[in-house]
């Protein structure tokens, strides 16, 4: 039987670290613009015959890549809803419509009682933007389009 510190090694090993998601658009560069409005860096991109291909951003704990997508989008078809959490979402919407960005209508829905908006990026992705204390709470799942 394993003891408890050679579990935690096995798990620290084997186990996962992260999830990144990674969306495909249309124009990588016309999304970094899009998502540096939203708060994200960009830590790393690869271009290729002097087009971006490929971007990792980033915001606090927050990573997303984004790929140049080799066949048109379809906004009618984005089946991926993303959950950006923000200690303040009120202040954080406020200042979205500050820089600019078209965003949702606030809603309390049961499930997320402190508020959540939407917001659709460049390429017809829902963004949902949501309350959250520190780290996103875990129990406090993002459902409103299920």
């Amino acid at each position: 039987m394993l003891d408890q510190a050679a579990a935690q090694s096995k798990a620290d090993t084997v186990g996962l670290r992260q999830l990144v998601p990674l969306a495909h658009v249309a124009d990588v560069a016309r999304s970094i613009e899009f998502y540096k409005q939203l708060g994200f860096e960009v830590m790393n991109t690869v271009e290729r015959d002097g087009q971006l291909q490929w971007a990792w951003l980033q915001n606090g704990q927050a990573d997303f890549m984004i790929g140049r997508s080799v066949r048109p989008m379809n906004p009618d078809a984005q089946d991926v809803f993303f959950y950006l959490y923000a200690p303040d979402v009120v202040a954080f919407r406020d200042e979205l419509r500050r820089r600019g960005v078209k965003v949702g209508e606030l809603s309390y829905p049961f499930y997320m009682p402190r508020g959540e908006f939407r917001v659709d990026d460049p390429d017809g992705y829902a963004l949902f933007i949501a309350h959250a204390d520190g780290n996103a709470d875990k129990n406090q799942i993002g459902c409103s389009n299920i």
